[in-house]
């Protein structure tokens, strides 16, 4: 059903708003992705309701499709939802019901991170980080206040650690040190722990200080 509105908000959501449309973003914001692993990263989607929003998304000029390789790609347009997917996780941290034990995936995580960086605490500090899932690993540079992250075959970083979404948002944002994380399984390291100790303090799942509006 479309919005029959002239409103720019409604005609965002007739292009973008169907259910799991911005997840299908999500998943490629940082790298093509062949259908199955799309939807690895979405698992209550099922397959033929995933052809569907690709199918949608590719109509409306968000996503492309190489049909030859099998890669789904996002465009300009489907990368500039980006502040879209982060503002969405900002106004997530100030209502209930959020429960971050459910599934994570690698991409939602990193998008999560880049939020939830509390960027007083990192003005000055310069730390490459290197995040491994398994399925797809990220290397995220520090610097400024300000993090980017980007999708690669192999983390390159001062520090690697590895560990499934959830795992790893147990090491940014849980409460237990990186220390006993690794002690007791949740995660493995390599590198320089000690980077990685400040690193991951640098983080907090909780609404951060916005600038007054005037």
């Amino acid at each position: 059903m479309r919005y029959d509105e002239g409103c720019l908000a409604a005609h965002a959501l007739n292009l973008i708003g169907d259910r799991w449309a911005l997840l299908v973003v999500r998943e490629l914001m940082f790298a093509p992705k062949r259908f199955q692993m799309i939807r690895a990263g979405m698992p209550g989607i099922t397959a033929s309701v995933l052809t569907g929003r690709l199918a949608q998304l590719a109509e409306v000029g968000v996503i492309n499709h190489d049909e030859r390789l099998g890669f789904y790609t996002l465009t300009d347009q489907g990368r500039g939802l980006l502040p879209v997917l982060e503002a969405l996780c900002r106004w997530a941290l100030i209502v209930p019901g959020h429960d971050p034990k459910r599934f994570i995936s690698p991409s939602a995580l990193v998008i999560s991170m880049g939020v939830n960086l509390v960027a007083d605490l990192a003005s000055g500090d310069e730390i490459t980080a290197g995040l491994d899932f398994g399925s797809e690993a990220f290397e995220l540079h520090l610097a400024n206040g300000s993090l980017h992250s980007r999708s690669v075959s192999a983390a390159d970083a001062s520090f690697v650690l590895r560990g499934n979404g959830n795992q790893l948002a147990a090491a940014a944002y849980g409460k237990l040190p990186l220390d006993e994380l690794i002690a007791n399984g949740t995660v493995s390291a390599e590198g320089d722990l000690d980077a990685a100790r400040k690193f991951l303090a640098l983080f907090r799942l909780a609404p951060q200080s916005q600038p007054a509006v005037a």
